[in-house]
């Protein structure tokens, strides 16, 4: 009897020193203990620390719009992006084609902390328009991306939560939501997956009512450099008008000879 007992003694400490195991540690994320709010932080800093240093890149890019009849229109496009350390990233976007669009100019001034400096040239115009944090959330050039989405998602323009992990198809992915801090946001909250590469897999938009208002796919991963990961890509569905917009990445180029003073307002009259 003595035998029996010591032995029920030892699987009640098991299941004890398990328990207090689990309490300890976060299955989910392989971390001790964490609020779902470090946790998420976590991720997002992590996410964004494996991606620095790239310093700055061209890239081309095709957008196709696509109404709720599948009917098509083309766009073509050049990117550049210029990495500012401490802050966000500096980007132009200059249409090229069709003809009615050609020459335009998109300038933006990501910030951690304060709302980006947006700036759209109009060739029609001759003139610079400054896009205001409170119309952030207006349609970009007609597509189903905002102008708040084509800023850099930076760390500090949300509060964080992590939710879950869960498949995405052969690949394990942590769920977060994610708040913009900025009131004038078009958004309330929006859902992201994330691989374990820290590669951006999904986004859900919710809008100010918190409704489920668009869904972003990233597709066609390549990696550059040997470290950094680029999207071949997007698409962005809304939900509410049956539209979707797709923007196809190509001919990426690291080491570009680009500076802070290619991507000013002054430039942004120049762009060709």
């Amino acid at each position: 009897m003595m035998h029996v007992s010591r032995f029920r003694s030892s699987q009640v400490l098991t299941v004890i020193l398990v328990a207090f195991a689990a309490l300890l540690f976060e299955p989910s994320t392989g971390h001790a203990a964490e609020s779902a709010e470090e946790a998420g932080l976590r991720i997002a800093n992590e996410a964004r620390e494996s991606q620095r240093g790239f310093g700055n890149f061209t890239a081309s890019l095709e957008m196709i719009l696509r109404n709720k009849r599948g009917q098509e229109s083309r766009r073509e496009l050049r990117i550049k992006v210029l990495e500012v350390a401490d802050e966000g990233d500096r980007t132009l976007i200059v249409f090229d084609r069709p003809r009615d669009v050609r020459g335009t100019g998109f300038l933006i001034h990501s910030f951690k902390r304060k709302p980006d400096g947006q700036w759209l040239y109009l060739p029609s115009l001759k003139r610079v328009k400054r896009i205001s944090s409170s119309k952030q959330s207006g349609s970009f050039m007609g597509s189903e991306f905002s102008y708040e989405d084509m800023g850099t998602p930076e760390v500090e323009k949300f509060t964080h939560r992590f939710l879950r992990t869960e498949r995405c198809g052969s690949r394990e992915c942590t769920v977060s939501e994610r708040v913009p801090v900025n009131k004038d946001s078009g958004y309330s909250r929006q859902l992201i997956w994330m691989d374990g590469e820290h590669r951006t897999v999904k986004v859900e938009f919710y809008d100010r009512r918190n409704a489920h208002l668009k869904t972003m796919v990233a597709e066609d991963y390549k990696q550059y450099l040997g470290r950094f990961w680029r999207a071949g890509r997007l698409t962005m569905t809304n939900h509410l008008t049956g539209k979707s917009t797709e923007l196809l990445w190509s001919d990426y180029e690291f080491g570009t000879d680009l500076d802070a003073g290619d991507f000013t307002s002054a430039a942004l009259r120049r762009v060709r």
